[in-house]
């Protein structure tokens, strides 16, 4: 009932808003629909920006999928509010005989200013013979795209510098080098490394932080790297935490809640960080994941300007809020 009367108050604020002629508002938790009036599908997504414009990747979990392909959607924006689906970016069907129940999630791309190509990452996943459970491949899948949008075509799969990568993230520092984050389980790391030149592979490892997590992000911001992830509770939310260090390589502090404990990350599951700078103010957004297992079509999204500096990062209670992407400045809506 408290969740019914949030998101009606909130739908209420914003069409009072669009009235008044104020920003669009984005609403955490509610249902978020394309310029088709579709739920979006990109879940388990990252943001890339091109060119004055933000593509949205994410896993495509529609019910009238087929069920032998796994699917990518590609969404721009220019505002962060309304999303125009451009088409699903991949469409893939078994590509290395994993078997029926292999897996692909958290699609991350990555444009490649050298090559012109862009490259999307995927966890890649499935069944091993004579091991239980459906997370045993434990792999990274390429696929490259001569425009953004794709389409993408599927290369290779592989374990990053041999390793077990399950949840993976992306990070593009200030300076444009790429890299890949991933958690290694049977180190018991949350892994940073630098993809190769044209992006299509693992390079270089640049950390392995002490920590079991997955669900990994990192920004840059005001002379520090943060760090967040969440912990290995599967599709249950849990208190996701943060860390801080002066560089990639750390060292990075101990990891802290980034919500009180007992809010559960407000039920989310941490995906990207999102940096947006603009002339007054820059802005670093949480994306967040609210999963719905059993109904994977109607998974929400949980999108908040973090407080963050000096090593501290704090996210908010979520109300919907709207940003001037030309200043940078933030607006979120009083209780």
């Amino acid at each position: 009932m408290i969740k019914k009367r949030f998101v009606l108050l909130a739908l209420l604020m914003v069409a009072l808003g669009r009235a008044q002629g104020a920003p669009a508002q984005i609403i955490p938790g509610a249902v978020w629909r394309d310029d088709r009036g579709r739920p979006i599908q990109a879940h388990g997504g990252g943001i890339t920006p091109v060119g004055g414009t933000y593509y949205w990747f994410g896993e495509d979990r529609a019910r009238d999928n087929d069920p032998a392909q796994r699917c990518v959607s590609c969404y721009s924006s220019t505002d962060l509010v309304h999303w125009t689906f451009r088409r699903q970016a991949l469409r893939v069907t078994d590509p290395e005989g994993f078997g029926p129940d292999w897996i692909l999630e958290r699609p991350k791309v990555f444009a490649n200013a050298q090559t012109g190509k862009f490259v999307m990452y995927l966890h890649v996943d499935g069944r091993m013979p004579g091991l239980e459970g459906n997370y045993r491949l434990a792999r990274v899948g390429v696929a490259v795209a001569d425009r953004i949008d794709g389409p993408y075509r599927y290369l290779r799969s592989f374990r990053p510098l041999g390793m077990e990568s399950r949840d993976i993230g992306q990070f593009v520092d200030d300076d444009g080098a790429a890299y890949l984050i991933f958690e290694s389980r049977p180190t018991r790391s949350f892994v940073i490394a630098r993809l190769s030149a044209d992006y299509l592979g693992v390079d270089t490892l640049v950390c392995q932080v002490g920590a079991s997590l997955e669900g990994g992000a990192i920004v840059h911001y005001q002379g520090l790297y943060y760090a967040i992830g969440s912990h290995l509770t599967g599709w249950n939310p849990n208190p996701n935490v943060y860390a801080s260090a002066p560089s990639l390589a750390g060292p990075w502090t101990g990891f802290e809640n980034l919500a009180p404990p007992a809010a559960n990350t407000y039920g989310s599951q941490s995906s990207f960080l999102l940096k947006v700078t603009g002339a007054q103010a820059t802005t670093v957004i949480y994306l967040g994941d609210i999963w719905k297992p059993d109904e994977l079509w109607d998974s929400r999204y949980l999108w908040m300007p973090l407080t963050l500096g000096h090593g501290r990062m704090h996210l908010p209670e979520p109300r919907p809020w709207s940003i001037d992407l030309g200043t940078g400045e933030t607006t979120v809506a009083v209780r």
